[in-house]
């Protein structure tokens, strides 16, 4: 049975929740902290340990194969992790962007940097339940929401995720709702484990058509041109993007990196810039073959064939053109830069910076490239053409398979947060009397940490207090020891004794 939503957190939405559930939001039912910033004075320090970064945090899962260390003197109590916390990402893909997993203790003492937001559950709400509340938003798209998106990246901010709203049922059926979801999750992820095996297997078998085509060069068949790709083609990089040409007269649609996939371009979300000069330079033609200049180590070199669609296009510097010569078939070419990609050629070629690897025009031209004559390409290419089709069968098999999984993912969670997957038991106490009980815990311990910091404050102003006063250097006059009182208005008289 659902009712009208109670008097939950101020974010709390316009929805029915089941019979004992309220609204809260995430600030109210736990503590969120953002992570401590990296910065190279810390890299070395007397109190190094072991930190997490986005890179480490994956959908309820952490990987510490590649940790690393930072000097946290006098700060590591605060960005200690303990069991139970729950790490989201601050920044990533916009699909991505808040992908949550929980610290389970290993490694120990381990902390957390600002690439990552930790929300740590009061009591009363499970971490196991926030967990699958934040796994619901992430696959709903509800932290997408919340984000702020800089250069292709999305941020969650501590600030903006705090008023978040968040169902809470009472202690009692978060525990019956998790471990029904945990039994139905462990089912969808072995499935989910069983493609990423099979696509593992399916990456295998076309990096093997591959080099069955084009073999390590010392296996090339008598007969092949042993060139270098300088010598087989023209190598140019494109040209670099400027705030001035925002705007101008000879606006054109312009390839990026993130239009370029392996044997496929993406033109659905093309960028403009002022070609004024320098357009017949960058100006593609049908049978251009682009690489990618600058992406993750195991992409970078990723190349398309330019077909002709869109006409009149350019291309940026984030990208490499090759324009195939007389003896080379543009088909070729894209088979040569397909082998070495899966290969792993071109990660021989790379220089990485800020985890960004960057294929230079100069290293390119000096790669290895067979060229066999034109009939034998024309062979090949088409004889590879059918063998790839077979592996990209498969892979759209895989790919069905794991939306239709995704579905069912988000299926089951919707179902949880609909409260149609446990019974509920009216024995339970209702979620409005947790909210009052994790307020009254939450304002005892305010009230604890304004005390202590009235001590603090109190104890370092009569530090300050002493420390204004000098010491004194001359005794006190001793005490009178007559105890015979002098009559009331007479004056004393003392004896002088002067010496010559």
């Amino acid at each position: 049975m659902s009712v009208e939503s109670g008097e939950g957190g101020a974010g709390a939405p316009e929805e029915r929740l089941p019979e004992g559930w309220a609204w809260a939001t995430v600030g109210e039912v736990g503590e969120v902290e953002l992570g401590r910033q990296r910065h190279p004075d810390w890299h070395t320090g007397p109190k190094m340990r072991p930190y997490l970064r986005v890179a480490n945090v994956f959908e309820d899962r952490i990987d510490t194969t590649s940790l690393m260390e930072m000097d946290f003197s006098g700060v590591f109590d605060k960005f200690r992790l303990v069991p139970g916390d729950i790490l989201l990402n601050e920044g990533q893909s916009p699909h991505l962007v808040g992908r949550p997993a929980m610290y389970r203790g290993i490694p120990e003492d381990v902390a957390f940097t600002n690439s990552l937001v930790r929300f740590r559950a009061h009591g009363g709400v499970l971490p196991e339940w926030a967990l699958l509340t934040f796994r619901h938003y992430l696959h709903s798209g509800r932290f997408m929401r919340e984000a702020r998106i800089t250069t292709n990246i999305a941020h969650l901010s501590a600030s903006r995720l705090k008023p978040v709203e968040f169902p809470l049922p009472p202690t009692a059926e978060q525990r019956r709702i998790v471990d029904a979801v945990d039994e139905r999750l462990a089912r969808l992820d072995e499935i989910t484990q069983l493609i990423a095996r099979t696509r593992a297997r399916a990456a295998a078998l076309r990096k093997q058509v591959f080099l069955d085509v084009i073999p390590e060069q010392a296996d090339w068949p008598v007969g092949w041109k042993a060139l270098i790709v300088d010598q087989a083609g023209a190598v140019d990089l494109g040209r670099a993007r400027h705030p001035d040409w925002h705007t101008g007269p000879k606006m054109r649609p312009y390839l990026r990196v993130a239009n370029v996939f392996e044997d496929r371009i993406d033109t659905t979300s093309l960028m403009e810039m002022d070609f004024s000069e320098g357009f017949g330079k960058y100006r593609l033609l049908p049978g251009d073959i682009l690489l990618n200049e600058g992406q993750s180590p195991h992409l970078v070199g990723r190349p398309a064939m330019y077909r002709g669609i869109p006409e009149g296009v350019a291309f940026t510097n984030s990208l490499l053109r090759f324009r195939a010569g007389d003896n080379v078939l543009p088909g070729w070419a894209l088979l040569v830069f397909r082998r070495h990609l899966h290969a792993g050629r071109f990660m021989r070629e790379v220089r990485i910076t800020t985890n960004i690897a960057h294929l230079s025009a100069s290293r390119l031209k000096a790669v290895e490239f067979p060229v066999p004559t034109l009939d034998e390409q024309r062979r090949l290419v088409a004889e590879t053409k059918g063998r790839l089709a077979r592996v990209d069968a498969l892979d759209l098999l895989l790919d069905r398979a794991e939306a239709h999984t995704a579905a069912l993912r988000r299926a089951l969670l919707a179902e949880a947060f609909a409260g149609r997957l446990v019974p509920q038991d009216s024995h339970d106490e209702p979620a409005e009397d947790l909210l009052k009980s994790i307020q009254a815990e939450r304002e005892e311990a305010e009230a604890e940490r304004k005390a202590a910091r009235r001590a603090a404050t109190q104890a370092r102003r009569k530090s300050r207090s002493s420390a204004k006063q000098p010491a004194s250097t001359v005794a006190p006059p001793p005490a009178p020891t007559s105890k015979t009182p002098f009559p009331e208005g007479e004056q004393s008289t003392l004896p002088l004794e002067f010496t010559a």
